[in-house]
């Protein structure tokens, strides 16, 4: 059984394999991956970036690789900007079990050095945290929700 998370619902594709394995179709990535926890956290996560906070489907990448220090990482989700494609927003994910902790921080911390986005979110599908970084001012700050698209649009 799959946790009810702290986001909207919604009904994604799921297909069970041969060995019993459960897949759910991840539309960024346009095909059926394994359904984990963390999985689970993601399809939910972005289906509320693109169904309730209207964000553009065709700006949101899903297992983004990144070369960190000469060792491959994957950020988990990434918003790119419509105006130059550089990456607006990072998105962490961890299955609803797993709290939010620093170390979660400093993992998404790590992605961004290479990144520079102006927004970080962690969640765990229960608890959802995001900060807006300023270069200028070497600041980040938490705010109390997730922007909206329209708030955050270079493009307006």
């Amino acid at each position: 059984m799959l946790p009810t998370l702290n986001l909207p619902s919604f009904e994604p594709r799921i297909k069970q394999d041969a060995g019993g394995r459960l897949h759910v179709f991840d539309e960024q990535r346009r095909r059926f991956v394994t359904l984990t926890a963390e999985e689970w956290v993601r399809q939910h996560f972005v289906h509320f970036l693109i169904a309730t906070q209207g964000y553009p489907a065709a700006l949101i990448a899903n297992e983004v690789t990144l070369d960190i220090s000469g060792v491959k990482r994957r950020c988990d989700t990434v918003v790119y900007s419509p105006l130059d494609g550089h990456p607006m927003i990072i998105v962490e994910y961890k299955a609803p079990s797993v709290a939010i902790t620093q170390d979660v921080f400093a993992q998404v911390q790590s992605y961004n050095s290479v990144l520079h986005a102006d927004y970080l979110i962690v969640s765990n599908g229960m608890r959802h945290f995001c900060c807006r970084n300023d270069y200028v001012a070497m600041t980040a700050e938490f705010l109390r929700e997730i922007p909206l698209w329209e708030q955050i649009n270079p493009k307006k």
